[in-house]
Parts: structure tokens; sequence; C-alpha cells
């Protein structure tokens, strides 16, 4: 048992519940029989036809994971939102972010297996949007098929036209006329939309410039077929286009009408709305990231181990015992500032883990990146060719350095969080003493 205190003063318990270890044996068992086997089969047909498709793998996988229950389980028990309509009821297991965090883990070690459980980004992120603070008719018509893993879902925030580390400079327009609201902007690293079931877009824009900073913005559903909505390119990531999770799009709104019942929670919410999607969003993506970092670990073990150099495995030299280490300790550290992390929203709220989930965030792309690197170079020409997939690995977690905030907003925050806890005290508290 692993316990631990943290600076709030409440103790953490890090050993995996009983309903924990069940939920993950099943996972790891499905993954064993069902997923796995497939691997050479996804990356066969994701190569075969058209790009942009689903693959029929993972829709068959997404049908046995279905009918196993394994369905949903990113989707935590309660918001504790006022607005939240507990009538509307779905198919999820209510598991708690420190439940969750080694199943999104396992799901993390194969890049489409999230897809097969429906717990992949962005509809993940949608959802929660949608069962926080949707209307019930917004979830009936777009959450319940959703969280069936009917369609598929973009979020449409960042744009090419202004420093969208800084939300508040986003300038897409949504403005109210009728019973309508009409949107012009355009956005782009809009992941997901070039799916084909890519139905429902959640929109970020100005409703009024003129309010205060954080009050400008607002969030609204935009169906993807609504007219004026036009994909104008496909972002590739370091030459990976991402097709079969929906790519990166950059996106034109020329005059897209939707009526009034298609905004979230009201005008001016958009900031509000943003920091209760990203916050779980986030450490989702650092969960699956360290199942990466180990996939990269083990492969340039094997490799080590396989060649030899000099006289003797290429283990054997001592720079790579050193990196071999080095990547061990900072997985076990990046896991267990995860579990914190998920711990502090479960225990006190995502507003009040902010600091932990900053933390993670920064951390887990960081050093899964170091170790992926290491990995390739280990396997020396090979490591940077798709023959060992450790190139697109890279490209795949080098993008969660700036996907969700870049490092440098969240160091932001960090270091304003900790400076905080002096601000008030005495700057110079030895000079009484001296």
């Amino acid at each position: 048992m692993i316990k631990i205190i943290i600076n709030r003063e409440a103790r953490v318990n890090f050993e995996p519940s009983e309903r924990s270890r069940e939920w993950r044996a099943r996972l790891e068992a499905f993954m064993a029989e069902h997923v796995y086997p497939n691997l050479e089969t996804y990356h066969r047909q994701e190569a075969e036809g058209d790009r942009w498709k689903a693959v029929p793998i993972v829709d068959e996988l997404k049908k046995k994971a279905k009918a196993a229950g394994l369905w949903n389980m990113f989707m935590p028990p309660s918001h504790g939102h006022a607005h939240v309509d507990d009538t509307f009821v779905f198919d999820h297991p209510g598991l708690s972010n420190l439940d969750y965090a080694p199943l999104a883990e396992i799901m993390g070690r194969v890049g489409f297996s999230s897809e097969v459980f429906n717990c992949s980004a962005p509809d993940t992120g949608n959802m929660e949007v949608l069962q926080r603070y949707g209307t019930r008719a917004q979830k009936d018509e777009w959450l319940k098929p959703l969280m069936e893993g009917a369609i598929r879902s973009a979020f449409l925030m960042t744009e090419p036209a202004v420093a969208s580390s800084d939300a508040s400079n986003i300038e897409t327009r949504i403005e109210r006329d009728g019973d309508h609201y009409v949107i012009n902007g355009r956005k782009w690293w809009s992941s997901g939309v070039g799916h084909p079931r890519c139905e429902i877009l959640i929109v970020m824009g100005k409703t009024d410039p003129s309010a205060r900073a954080y009050s400008q913005q607002s969030m609204i559903l935009v169906p993807t077929k609504t007219p004026g909505v036009k994909i104008e390119r496909m972002l590739p990531v370091f030459g990976f286009d991402h097709a079969s999770h929906g790519g990166h799009g950059q996106v034109l709104l020329e005059n897209v009408r939707v009526p009034v019942e298609n905004l979230l929670l009201g005008e001016g919410r958009g900031f509000e709305i943003a920091q209760g999607r990203l916050g779980p969003g986030r450490i989702h993506h650092c969960m699956r990231i360290i199942g990466a970092a180990e996939v990269a670990l083990e492969k340039m073990c094997k490799r080590l181990l396989s060649r030899k150099a000099f006289g003797k495995t290429i283990a054997e030299h001592s720079v790579w015992e050193q990196r071999i280490a080095e990547a061990r300790i900072d997985i076990e550290m990046c896991r267990l500032l995860c579990l914190k992390a998920a711990y502090m929203m479960d225990t006190v709220g995502n507003k009040s883990a902010r600091g932990e989930i900053a933390m993670i965030k920064v951390a887990a792309p960081r050093i899964a990146c170091r170790i992926i690197d290491d990995a390739i170079q280990a396997h020396g020409g090979g490591g940077v060719t798709e023959d060992f997939g450790l190139a697109q690995l890279y490209a795949d977690n080098r993008i969660h350095r700036i996907t969700d905030g870049p490092d440098e907003v969240h160091a932001r925050t960090i270091a304003r969080l900790e400076l905080g806890k002096h601000a008030a005290s005495d700057p110079h508290p030895l000079r009484k003493a001296g």
C-alpha cells in the first residue's frame, strides 16, 4: 500500500480499489484477446483505399467492447453542477478519475484502442461538455448518439490568425440574428473534423466583444453539414495525417446560421465551459501518454538486448544503462503525479486541482518525448522509418506539448500558484532573525 501526504493535508491512497482492479483485469483481457492480435489487420486496413474512412476492424472491435460492457469508461460518476439534467440516463460505469487512470494508460499503448471503447478525444471532452452544460434537448440530439458511438465530433477553438494560447484572443464572431446565431471565423487544429462520422462541432467565439475579457466568448453547437461550414485543408503532424482518427482540420465558418437553442449554457459562458472541458481532457491525454512511454521503453530495451556492438550487447554500454534507468524513474514519477492529479480532481474538484493538472500536462508529454527519442536512437536508422512505429509515436505525443494549452501556459499557472503561497508573507523573513 502506497500512501502520501500532499500539501493540502489530505491522505492519498494510491493502492488500486477493488473496482479499479476488476476493470483493469477486464480491459487487459479484452486487449489481449481482441486488440493486440488485430494490430496488423488495423495497419493493413488503414493503408487500403481512402485515407479518410472508418477502419473496419475498429468498428468490429467497438461492437465487441460495447457487448462486453467496456464502454464510456472515461465519464466520472457526477459533475456536481446544478444545471446537469440528472434525468438523462446513459450507459457508463461511473469510474472515478483515479480508477480510470490505469485504464487510460492501458489504452494509450495502442493508438486506436481508445476509440474501440468510446474513450477517444475529442469526443470524450465534448461528451462531458454536453453532460455538464447541455439542455435535455441538446443531450437527446447529440450526447445520446455520441455515447452510443454512432457519431463523432470535433471541438473548434484554436485559430490561425491569433495567439490562441490566450483564448481571449479568439476572434470568431457569434452574432444574434432573430431566432438564429450567425457564425463567421476560421479555426484550425480542429481534431476529428475529417472523420466521415463527424456530425457535430462545438465552436467557441465572441458573442459580445465589448464585455470584459473573459465574458466575451460563448460556445455553440454547429452540425457539420450546416451551410457555410467548409474544411479548407487537413493539417499533417510531422507528415502524418492522423486520418483514421479524423485528422486535424482548418475550418472556415462563413455566415453559418444555427438556432439560438444551440447555444451552450448562455452568452459569455465560453471560458467557464472551456475550463470544465479541458481539465479532464488534459489528464486523460496524460494517462494515455504514460502508456505510450511504456511502449517506447519496452521497444528500446528489446532492441538494445538484441544487438551487439564493440564486443557486447548495446544494452551493456553504460550510456544506455543510464538512459534506461532515467526512463524508468521518469515514468514512475509521472505516473504518481498523474494519480495525484486524478485524486485531487475526484476529491476537491478540477478548479482546486488546476496546479496538479498543469504539472502533469507539462511533465507527461515532455518525459514521453524524451523516452521515445531515446528509443528512436536505440533503433538507429530504423528508428526514423515506419518499421518500428516510433516516428509516429513521437509525432503523436510531441503535439501534446501544444494541445490543450502549450507548456508555457501551464508553467505560468504553476508559477503563479507557487508565488501566491508566499505573496502575503514577509519577503525577507531572515532579516528579523539577524
